[in-house]
């Protein structure tokens, strides 16, 4: 008896070793990302710059944009400091999913879809955004449908790689589609004449609006599509998802994210 009850005892005390192991090696995993930003000294962001008001490289180096700042009180709640890593739209998956890690996480204009969800992390959402379109002013009552749009005549303009193509290719069968490497570009091209509809953001098209006279944004309170965006990383990076969204749920509480849509001129949805 006095043998059982020793054996018994071993075992019992392996199980909780074993449970305690486990468990020190699940909060190991689930730190492990934030450990790893911590002992670099910074966060790497990867950010496409050349979606204005969102993520903008000036010819500097410079970045800025109301991405840029959820980026920075991303890296400011670590306790770290922010190194931005250029990213396109044609590699940001293949970027996000590089092994060993291009960089902790993306931001900029990355718009929450099941697609991405299905493969990689992605945030809360802290800016609302849909598909719309950019036009020259004085054409701007000529475009209020997508049948009007959808014709040979007209030329529509997008950036490779990205939802806005894919948008284009999916619902303007017959309009002639002229796909231009730059984002930041394809506005000036429209209202210089080049192409005669840019297919962009809710997020985006106010600030050329506001800064450009010759362009407009007719259909920027009825958008074609609803959805959020968000920040993006990779699977596996549980820790880094929970206090990007701790974050995004703060700036929401205490009133900064309203603060930020405010000096971006964009609409706040929550």
């Amino acid at each position: 008896m006095k043998k059982i009850t020793f054996l018994l005892s071993l075992i019992v005390a392996g199980i909780v070793s074993f449970s305690c192991s486990t468990a020190d090696e699940h909060a190991t995993e689930a730190s492990a990302t934030i450990q790893r930003i911590t002992q670099r000294g910074r966060l790497l962001v990867g950010t496409t710059g050349d979606y204005r008001p969102l993520s903008y490289r000036e010819p500097s180096g410079e970045y800025w944009g109301f991405g840029i700042e959820m980026a920075t009180r991303i890296a400011d709640s670590i306790g770290v400091g922010i190194e931005f890593v250029p990213t396109s739209w044609p590699t940001l998956t293949a970027d996000v999913m590089a092994d060993p890690p291009t960089f902790d996480l993306a931001i900029g204009g990355i718009t929450i879809t099941e697609t991405r969800r299905s493969s990689m992390l992605m945030s809360d959402g802290y800016l609302a955004n849909g598909k719309t379109i950019l036009c020259r002013a004085a054409e701007a009552d000529r475009y209020t449908t997508l049948a009007d749009m959808d014709r040979p005549d007209v030329r529509v303009m997008v950036n490779p790689g990205g939802l806005n193509e894919a948008f284009a290719i999916k619902h303007l069968t017959h309009a002639t589609l002229i796909v231009h490497p730059r984002n930041e570009e394809i506005p000036q091209l429209v209202a210089d004449g080049a192409a005669d509809i840019m297919i962009t953001e809710i997020t985006e098209a106010p600030w050329y609006v506001r800064n450009d006279p010759r362009l407009a944004a007719p259909l920027l309170l009825t958008p074609f599509t609803h959805g959020e965006i968000g920040v993006l990383m990779r699977k596996g990076e549980d820790d880094l998802l929970a206090l990007t969204n701790a974050v995004i749920a703060r700036m929401k509480a205490d009133g900064t994210l309203r603060q930020l849509h405010e000096r971006y001129g964009l609409v706040y949805g929550y």
